[in-house]
């Protein structure tokens, strides 16, 4: 695929229905998605799956630069500052562009995603119905629905909420190491969150690491659940777990110096007590988990003012 062309692929039910859009590959190193989209594509042009009712529109390569590179992005992140670009300056601006007409034309997306680490698939859930300034939204009971039948047992929510609590936490230090871009909440929008904004409701499915064999067996399985769950197609959800560990993000640590370094290897979703040691910052500052919980998105390879791990807690909301 050549990295300036886009390609969504969209097919029609035989009555109304619901408009699922489903993304692979908004970063170009997590392919898990795009290869089960295109063994779904395959059912669908041969006949073995039937769409009912809606429609349905794959991306199976939201951004073909990073894909064509095996690179997490092109220029920027794709899945950050997701908006329509009046004047676009880099390769995702024009994306954007593109992808967010798109989004708003649907009223579902379930974004495919692997990560770097090692650990078990999750998914990523917005937050419950509320009309305040950070992420206002109504479609929760609809979107916690379509998370507990996507056949994984993690649901993790309180990204934009908390990755505007690390903003105020910049604004208040003042320290020039922090990107002006990631001085405002809308730099941590991504798909889910901007098909919220549209009206639509959205999850962020982690389907494993990016090289795990498994991985794009997680995403079609979520795929043809999916389709089921909406009733585009007459099958039967595939069993899915009972339970589901509910999990809630309530703070985000950036690295203040290159040098700040963990004091052990973290795995996202590694268990943390109050107290425990962490990480060291370059001037001593020993970093200690405020209370029991788990780390999530340990980055060693952050630089000065990236994002260096978050922290999450117990919640019972997908009990």
């Amino acid at each position: 695929m050549a990295a300036d062309i886009n390609e969504y692929f969209s097919f029609y039910g035989k009555s109304d229905g619901p408009r699922l859009i489903i993304l692979g590959a908004v970063h170009g190193n997590e392919t898990c998605g795009t290869k089960a989209i295109r063994q779904v594509m395959a059912q669908l042009d041969g006949g073995t799956l039937k769409l009912e009712r809606g429609r349905v529109t794959f991306v199976p390569v939201a951004n073909p630069l990073a894909y064509q590179n095996n690179r997490r992005f092109g220029e920027r992140n794709l899945n950050r500052m997701l908006k329509p670009y009046a004047e676009p300056a880099v390769f995702e601006d024009h994306i954007a562009n593109w992808l967010c007409p798109l989004l708003a034309d649907h009223d579902v997306l379930l974004d495919l995603h692997s990560f770097q680490g090692a650990g078990r698939p999750f998914v990523m859930v917005g937050p419950e119905n509320n009309s305040g300034p950070i992420e206002p939204f109504q479609c929760a009971e609809q979107e916690l629905a379509l998370t507990k039948i996507l056949g994984v047992q993690r649901a993790v929510d309180g990204w934009l909420e908390t990755y505007d609590y690390g903003i105020k936490r910049r604004q208040a230090a003042g320290e020039s190491v922090y990107a002006l871009a990631e001085q405002n909440v809308q730099f941590g929008v991504g798909t889910t969150e901007y098909m919220r904004s549209q009206g639509g409701y959205a999850v962020t499915l982690e389907c494993g690491n990016h090289l795990d064999p498994e991985a794009p067996a997680v995403a079609l399985q979520a795929i043809l659940n999916t389709l089921s769950h909406l009733g585009c197609t007459a099958d039967t959800v595939a069993p899915v777990p009972r339970t589901m560990e509910s999990l809630r993000l309530y703070d985000v640590i950036d690295k203040a110096d290159a040098g700040d370094t963990f004091s052990r290897e973290w795995a996202s979703f590694d268990a943390i007590t109050r107290g425990q040691e962490i990480g060291v910052r370059v001037n001593g500052e020993i970093m200690r988990a405020p209370e029991d919980g788990y780390i999530v998105f340990p980055d060693d390879q952050a630089g000065a003012g990236d994002e260096w791990f978050y922290l999450a807690k117990a919640h019972d909301r997908f009990e």
